[in-house]
């Protein structure tokens, strides 16, 4: 009986060990790939539907914008290019969508009698956010050039042909032909359907109202390109002379001269600032979508400035008087629902801890280096002799590399979420306050 009992205590406390090591910000890798074992198949699935939704679109919208009445044409090619943006947002939000149930913190949510969310209740969350991170930092340019190689690559003589006749293909031109004044009338129209489906999502009116104010906030952006264009074009000389601009570039050129030091610090500034965006700011930024996904904690202000300086601020505006609030709440309405959720999110993910975001940020760079690796290895393996041969072996290597490195990387962001969140839980951070204490 002795003897049994000595080997049954270990087993007691290995559950335990084995929780708290799930919880290491070092089992990352693990917890990732615990996560693509279980929903590989949902994944692969959403990606290729994804991707197949994608190219019909570009591939429609290079068709398209070629022939008569063109200027018409450009517009409808914008638009396509728009639902090409927003096959992106869903792609990406259903495959973070469909391996939730295999976290952690849900399990806990669904224990706790948290209802399941719909698809749809994430995409209207995280619709404008997305928008704003898929812009501002550039991804858009990658469907911009696959849309400028495929319309390349449907006639990849004309181009040559018409450019020795002296004509205007208009190959690879339909992002950026279109005309500043029908630019500038579409950008308008957008800007109408932005203005009001984004007021009813501020209201939590429409079903759809999310999905809608995104698509006309990116219409108005691609519209305009143009417009703005032309008009930049036309004033760039004219702020070029101003005082303010001419100052400034004095100041930099005289701090070059006079300075020391100052040229090779810029220059090494310049050279590293590239580096820092790719492995701290891109990984955080796919991080904060994948926490918007999840939906934790990241509608309310309240909960955003709790343990700031701000919550002092918010506690003597709640003693103003009403007219006061209510103007605010007016003017604040816009910049609460856009950035509210993202500050909230970069917020939980500062809460899980250096080690677990730097362990993030490593892991997919790591990933991105290996798939550029896995690409080069792909195409030395299938060179040939034969003239060509790569338009038919490009475009399934290509699809083989994307889908790992997709895969692998909503699993990391699960990973990393379910890892701070539950960290978060059981250490009592996302614990409510009581009320507050009777003044005397």
């Amino acid at each position: 009986m002795s003897g049994t009992s000595a080997l049954a205590a270990p087993r007691q406390d290995a559950a335990p060990r084995r929780a708290s090591w799930t919880l290491s910000p070092y089992a990352l890798p693990l917890n990732a790939l615990r996560i693509l074992a279980k929903c590989a198949l949902p994944l692969i699935l959403w990606f290729s539907a994804g991707r197949l939704v994608r190219w019909a679109l570009l591939l429609l919208a290079a068709t398209i914008s070629h022939g008569s009445w063109y200027q018409a044409r450009l517009v409808l090619v914008m638009f396509l290019f728009t639902l090409v943006v927003m096959t992106s947002l869903a792609t990406t939000v259903g495959m973070l969508y469909v391996i939730r149930e295999a976290l952690l913190e849900t399990q806990a949510r669904r224990a706790g009698g948290e209802a399941k969310e719909s698809l749809l209740n994430a995409l209207n969350r995280t619709a404008l956010v997305f928008a704003g991170i898929y812009t501002t930092w550039g991804f858009v340019a990658d469907d911009a050039r696959e849309f400028a190689n495929i319309d390349l690559m449907r006639q990849p003589d004309r181009i040559f042909i018409e450019a020795g006749t002296g004509q205007d293909s208009g190959v690879m031109a339909g992002l950026v032909s279109l005309d500043p004044k029908v630019s500038l009338g579409t950008m308008i129209v957008a800007y109408v359907v932005k203005w009001y489906f984004g007021r009813r999502h501020e209201a939590g009116e429409g079903r759809f109202s999310g999905m809608l104010a995104t698509f006309g906030e990116l219409a108005f952006a691609f519209y305009g390109l143009n417009a703005v264009a032309a008009a930049v074009g036309a004033r760039s000389d004219w702020i070029g002379n101003r005082s303010a601009i001419a100052a400034w570039h004095d100041f930099t050129a005289n701090a070059e001269e006079s300075v020391p030091g100052w040229k090779p610090v810029s220059e090494w500034l310049g050279g590293v600032w590239p580096y820092v965006i790719d492995a701290l700011a891109i990984p955080l930024t796919w991080l904060t979508v994948g926490i918007l996904v999840y939906g934790a904690y990241a509608e309310d202000t309240r909960t955003t400035i709790r343990g700031t300086h701000l919550e002092q601020a918010a506690a003597h505006l709640e003693r103003t008087h009403n007219w006061t609030r209510l103007a605010l709440a007016k003017l604040s309405a816009g910049w609460t629902a856009r950035w509210i959720p993202l500050l909230n999110s970069l917020r939980l993910t500062v809460r899980g801890g250096a080690p677990l975001f730097g362990l993030f940020a490593l892991c997919y760079v790591g990933l991105h280096i290996g798939g550029d690796y896995l690409t080069r290895a792909g195409r030395y393996l299938t060179v040939s002799e034969e003239p060509y041969l790569w338009f038919v072996t490009g475009e399934p290597i290509g699809y083989v590399t994307d889908l790992l490195v997709t895969l692998v990387t909503m699993c990391l962001i699960a990973a990393t979420f379910d890892i701070a969140a539950t960290r978060h839980r059981l250490t009592g951070g996302t614990a409510e306050p009581g009320p507050p204490a009777p003044s005397s």
